[in-house]
């Protein structure tokens, strides 16, 4: 099942909002969205998006091509704690996009961008199955990366390539 990104609106001015669900299950003792469960909903949301242009992996590291990635660094703060179950969303948008590392930034917040509850970003490298050393990524995974890089970096990876 594929889920339609959001329509980038409001506070939203680049990247892309893709929607995720809170579900009860998903709270601790404190009627509080576990901490554990912010990285999860970013790394949903991320594959999601992915797998809308026909990325996916399916337990073939060979066959997986740019899905064949690790992560190399994680980071979370939060912001607002989410307390109830519910519609939200991430707000993901790319940071950096290197040769065979890529940072992508993320936020969990209200459906709609306005709100966050947390912030952060991840580092992924690309892998060759085989050797399990850093690839390159395809043009393809490139270019919809570069879809998704914040203006700032826009700009820089422009002015770079000139």
């Amino acid at each position: 099942m594929s889920v339609e990104p959001l329509q980038a609106a409001g506070p939203v001015t680049y990247g892309q909002l893709v929607p995720v669900t809170v579900h009860f299950d998903d709270l601790d003792a404190l009627g509080m969205l576990h901490n554990s469960r912010y990285p999860l909903l970013a790394e949903r949301a991320w594959a999601e998006y992915w797998h809308g242009f026909g990325f996916g992996f399916d337990g073939d590291w060979a066959a997986a091509g740019d899905m064949c990635n690790v992560i190399k660094e994680m980071k979370v703060s939060y912001e607002r704690p989410v307390t109830s179950a519910g519609h939200y969303a991430v707000h993901l948008w790319v940071e950096r996009l290197g040769r065979t590392g890529l940072t992508y930034g993320f936020r969990l917040c209200s459906a709609d961008g306005a709100e966050t509850h947390a912030r952060g970003h991840r580092v992924l490298v690309r892998l060759d199955p085989q050797a399990l050393r850093p690839t390159p990524w395809s043009d393809r995974a490139r270019t919809i990366a570069a879809d998704l890089l914040r203006p700032e970096q826009a700009d820089a990876a422009g002015a770079d390539a000139a």
